[in-house]
């Protein structure tokens, strides 16, 4: 497993501090980390991201058609369906009433990777909020957070 550090050691203690983080470090910057890490790895290794990782994650799948697989945490990293390529396994795993992104908006792209060939599997969380997976958050249920976890785990396992 590689997890690229795209902040260069910054922790953002809240979303808002993520979003501003992000805005500070800057997109090509953050891209640019998350080419590196994946420097040197096989094309069909899979790609994961939670929350704005996820947005990492999608841009980069139109750069590596061989990805096995693409596993999102609560965000759909608003991915491009013209990026997935048919057969890709996509899995999400997102609050049900998500903070940042709403259920049409998941609807939507939902229907757009599907229509593009990907076999899409969204698991949506009841009464979780937008961090559920994360201990360290207001957002983190238990329950949701090892469920999620052992689907995404199951997932990479089987690709």
């Amino acid at each position: 497993m590689t997890v690229p550090d795209l902040y260069a050691g910054q922790v953002a203690a809240t979303a808002e501090e993520g979003f501003a983080l992000c805005d500070q470090v800057g997109w090509p910057v953050i891209m640019r980390r998350a080419r590196q890490a994946l420097a040197g790895l096989p094309p069909q290794t899979a790609l994961a991201g939670l929350s704005m990782g996820a947005a990492v994650a999608a841009a980069l799948l139109g750069e590596r058609l061989g990805t096995a697989g693409l596993l999102l945490l609560h965000n759909t990293g608003s991915g491009d369906p013209r990026a997935a390529v048919p057969g890709l396994r996509l899995q999400l795993h997102i609050a049900d009433s998500d903070t940042y992104q709403s259920a049409a908006e998941v609807s939507a792209w939902h229907q757009g990777m599907t229509a593009a060939g990907a076999a899409v599997r969204v698991f949506r969380y009841p009464g979780a909020g937008h961090l559920f997976t994360d201990p360290g958050t207001p957002d983190h249920d238990g329950p949701a957070a090892d469920l999620a976890w052992q689907r995404g785990i199951s997932f990479l396992n089987s690709l």
